[in-house]
């Protein structure tokens, strides 16, 4: 189970409810200004934030200091971990091209009206690694070529498998929003996983194929030509070329057209590697007399890949259900249904399955595991960040004094957790911020739920960090671009999805609160 840092006994502040509060919005407001209208990056814009919640709280200069850095400590040691393994087996599933085995298998098996519901699952299944713009990446240029075969409508098969990568990444483990989510209210991550695929389940459905085949009516998009995939024989030799052929992610005029949807099928080539042992970015892989044929690795190997720490996660939380503390079966799923351990049996195993039954060499596998890292430093940051934030808003006693208030308006912790978090998000466009923050005001409550009910709250979080992206979000242009959408059709499409997501995702937590 994730650890969180116990909030004070004493609040490090003894300002008034009324200063709290009006510390806490000026904080909020703060954020939210500087991302929206000032155009800072998050984790600027989550320290300063902190700064003004501490200052207007009256809170001591070192108090301040040390409350945040504990919460970046804690956050980093937490999540910051999880996050980082969950990119490299995302990393080397893009690499090897196991991804686009998935899908080319799955697809290449359906008829044209089952594509809808193949593209959703397919989505689901290799967005539980993948961030949501790799899945996008990744997804999309095939979606697009799929429609353009088939005569599907492009919203009919795009719509489901938007669907599927964005449930998965904001109520899934190892996703960083639901990990933020479960490491600030210290829910068991096994349950939440396993309730979280419950809901997802449903969701994707409603979310993808459903509103899909209703949307496509109204907004007629067709597959950008520009973005269509233009994929080039694998090649042997380990990713070498010839003189005459075009490099990964150039078009056959030399102009670079981006990563994924007009680069090829080699997608790891030596001069796209950094050499471990030379510390110099850029620098050419040294893999002479390792050459081996490039190969997709097999679909069943690749799908089990992704599953395992999933596997493992659910494993640990029915062992914790059904067997008796202390016995040798318990502990060992203990040990290896723990998150950094499931994750890092991933790793292990798609080294194998992935990296060198792909025909990578040792260095190769060595710098597809490297080169996943720095795109997820921001992300890092910003959750680190994000923590702190949350820190200094538990210490300076606002946390309780929502609470208290929760309590006293007789106010379902899940509601106002989904409020909150939908209140942020739409501000923001940031459902990292979102999550984060609403988790941290909602805290205190947990302290007061049973197990199920905790991990409840942080899914109803999730649902609330996922409501309506628009011209706010980074995620909202990419979708724009990759679709060729105008902004209204994507507010259409794309906006209503994720309202949808939200919506259906809590409507799904309100419904398991009552069974469980």
């Amino acid at each position: 189970m994730l650890t969180l840092l116990a909030a004070p006994a004493e609040p490090a502040t003894s300002a008034g409810d009324a200063q709290l509060v009006v510390a806490a919005l000026l904080g909020i407001a703060a954020v939210v200004l500087l991302i929206a209208w000032g155009k800072v990056h998050p984790f600027l814009a989550l320290i300063l934030g902190a700064a003004v919640l501490g200052v207007v709280a009256a809170m001591a200069p070192d108090t301040m200091i040390e409350s945040f850095s504990a919460g970046v400590g804690s956050t980093v040691g937490g999540v910051g971990l999880l996050i980082a393994l969950g990119a490299m087996i995302g990393g080397l599933l893009a690499e090897s091209g196991g991804a686009d085995g998935i899908v080319n298998r799955v697809v290449g098996r359906v008829s044209g009206t089952a594509l809808p519901w193949a593209m959703a699952g397919v989505a689901a299944l290799i967005g539980l690694p993948l961030f949501f713009e790799v899945g996008v990446v990744l997804l999309v240029p095939i979606v697009l070529l799929v429609s353009l075969r088939t005569d599907v409508p492009l919203m009919k098969i795009g719509i489901p498998a938007l669907a599927g990568l964005s449930v998965l990444h904001g109520l899934v483990p190892p996703h960083p929003g639901p990990l933020v989510a479960i490491s600030s209210l210290d829910a068991d991550l096994g349950l939440t996983l396993g309730l979280g695929l419950i809901i997802a389940i449903p969701t994707v459905i409603v979310a993808g194929p459903v509103f899909g085949n209703f949307i496509a009516r109204y907004v007629p998009a067709t597959a950008p030509a520009a973005l269509l995939p233009t994929r080039q024989p694998a090649t042997t030799g380990g990713g070498r070329r010839g003189p005459g052929s075009p490099a990964v992610g150039r078009g056959s005029d030399g102009r670079d057209t981006g990563r994924g949807p007009a680069g090829d099928d080699d997608l790891l080539i030596d001069d796209d590697l950094v050499n471990p042992g030379s510390g110099r970015p850029g620098a050419p892989v040294d893999d002479s007399g390792t050459e081996t044929a490039r190969r997709t690795p097999r679909f069943w190997p690749a799908v089990l890949t992704v599953l395992l720490p999933v596997v493992l996660m659910l494993l640990r939380a029915v062992g914790e259900l059904t067997l008796t503390e202390g016995t040798v079966a318990r502990q060992a799923l203990d040990i290896a249904g723990a998150p950094i351990v499931a994750l890092l049996a991933g790793v292990i195993v798609a080294m194998f399955t992935l990296g060198y039954q792909a025909g990578f060499s040792r260095s190769q596998v060595s710098s597809v595991l490297g080169g996943s890292l720095p795109p997820i430093a921001g992300i890092l940051l910003i959750v680190a960040a994000g923590g702190g934030f949350k820190q200094v808003l538990v210490d300076a006693g606002v946390g309780d004094l929502v609470a208290d208030a929760a309590k006293d308006a007789n106010l379902s912790p899940l509601l106002l957790g989904w409020l909150v978090a939908v209140g942020i998000r739409v501000a923001t466009g940031s459902a990292t911020v979102a999550t984060i923050t609403a988790a941290g005001i909602v805290a205190p409550l947990a302290a007061t739920l049973d197990r199920p009910e905790v991990a409840l709250l942080a899914l109803a979080v999730g649902c609330g960090s996922l409501f309506f992206s628009h011209v706010n979000d980074a995620g909202f242009w990419l979708v724009k671009e990759y679709f060729g959408l105008t902004v209204g059709q994507t507010i259409k499409s794309w906006s209503v999805l994720e309202t949808i997501i939200s919506v259906v995702g809590f409507a799904g937590v309100l419904l398991l609160d009552l069974l469980l």
